[in-house]
């Protein structure tokens, strides 16, 4: 018979908290494909000011996103096929960047 358990036993093992499982878009892996839905112009946060070229990403895992594209000019077009990494532009709210 298991019944109720102490306070002096729930004293010693502690609060039970569930876990979340991690975001993880990319799959727990360095890089994945993508398709570009569309491509967007973001301004960055507070101090800094500019126009930053993204583009919203259809993952081969089935999660869209906004990735930074870096570099000077690019020729990205919808249905284009892009490789996304993990790493963020640090005045912009995107996660991720094209590789």
């Amino acid at each position: 018979m298991f019944g109720m358990a102490s306070l002096a036993q729930m004293h010693r093992s502690g609060p039970h908290f569930k876990t979340r499982p991690p975001r993880q878009p990319l799959g727990g892996k360095p890089f994945a494909k993508g398709v570009v839905l569309k491509t967007l112009i973001k301004k960055p946060k507070k101090p800094n000011s500019a126009n930053r070229k993204c583009v919203l990403v259809r993952l081969s895992t089935g999660k869209e996103m906004v990735a930074y594209v870096p570099g000077i000019g690019h020729n990205l077009q919808e249905h284009n096929i892009v490789l996304c990494r993990v790493g963020r532009s640090q005045d912009l709210p995107a996660r991720f960047r094209l590789a």
